[in-house]
């Protein structure tokens, strides 16, 4: 639980998460609520709320809520999804995600990233952005300042996938609902953001859109299995070659991971009802929106300028493989 003096900061990013709400409710329509608060956040944080006094409070609604946002995903999906899906639309999901995981780490070692920068990258371009990046945080090691990064970055990536699929999907695939489905739905960082993208399309493609979606998410423990293993084979070389014993930490699933698998696997078996399942979803949105309002407030703009260049051919390069090789799949399998 929050202490007293935390107060002051979660107040400031709900209210900038509120700001961001009825922005895109009524003003910037289909950006996305959870986009505008980190947006908003930057702005505000660098211009006016810069402020000590802020500081526990922002700290926890970053770290806390996020990992709250994970833990109420796994009650939004099924395993039923594999069988809508059909063998050649979950081999398209799991190629998709392993060829962009292998891209992302090998472009952030040429561009000289960090192991961490690059594995959160990874993970929250091939799965589901924010929430993906938070429930890997822990099991690399990342520092604050590389969760942040990477957040932003993929915020912002998402974004420009979000308003530029649609039509792009249009003209490569025609009206075929499950292509333009496909593509949105695999390769989109965050759910929100494949939602509001796929919307502009037309509801057809916004079901299928959202199933390719799902089998990402649901595919999330295996991709933080996988870092913990690269993990654990870093930190054994390293040892062998210097002779060092590493630091003793806990390579057992966060918290938040766990309530994850055990939600999803409880929807999958006992079938939440749908006021429980929109529940779930309503409390992973919010608690997200609000955590990237405080990643926002938090964010050194000058900082995350220093590093732009670099950051976005990162990001552009990583967005046009993804769109590139989900295009070719796409043709292949479906």
């Amino acid at each position: 639980m929050p202490k007293r003096n935390d107060w002051l900061g979660i107040g400031l990013s709900l209210v900038v998460a509120l700001i961001a709400y009825f922005i895109n409710l009524y003003l910037i329509k289909g950006l996305g609520a959870p986009t505008l608060a980190i947006l908003l956040g930057i702005i505000l944080g660098n211009a006016y709320f810069h402020q000590p006094q802020l500081d526990t409070g922002t700290a926890w609604s970053e770290k806390k809520l996020l990992e709250f946002s994970v833990m109420f995903l796994g009650a939004t999906v099924t395993f039923e999804t594999i069988e809508k899906l059909g063998l050649n639309g979950v081999g398209f999901i799991i190629i998709q995600m392993v060829l962009t995981i292998a891209f992302v780490l090998f472009m952030g070692k040429r561009l000289g990233f960090s192991k961490n920068d690059a594995k959160l990258m990874a993970a929250g371009n091939a799965v589901c952005g924010s929430s993906a990046i938070a429930a890997v945080e822990p099991v690399v090691g990342a520092s604050i300042t590389e969760r942040r990064t990477a957040i932003t970055m993929v915020n912002l990536m998402g974004t420009v996938l979000m308003l530029a699929l649609p039509a792009l999907g249009t003209w490569i695939f025609g009206a075929s609902d499950l292509l333009r489905g496909a593509l949105i739905g695999g390769t989109v960082q965050s759910v929100g953001q494949v939602v509001a993208s796929a919307t502009i399309v037309n509801v057809e493609t916004t079901t299928t859109a959202t199933l390719f979606k799902i089998m990402r998410i649901i595919l999330l423990v295996a991709v933080i299995f996988f870092f913990a293993y690269l993990r654990k084979r870093d930190e054994k070389g390293e040892t062998n070659t210097s002779g060092a014993v590493p630091l003793k930490r806990n390579s057992f699933l966060p918290w938040y991971v766990i309530g994850f698998i055990v939600l999803c696997f409880g929807d999958s078996l006992l079938h939440f009802p749908q006021a429980v399942s929109q529940l779930a979803h309503f409390l992973s949105s919010w608690c997200e929106t609000i955590a990237l309002a405080a990643i926002g407030l938090r964010l050194n703009l000058i900082q995350f300028i220093k590093a732009g260049k670099k950051l976005m051919l990162y990001g552009f390069a990583t967005i046009a493989f993804q769109v590139i090789v989900a295009v070719i799949l796409i043709k292949l399998l479906l």
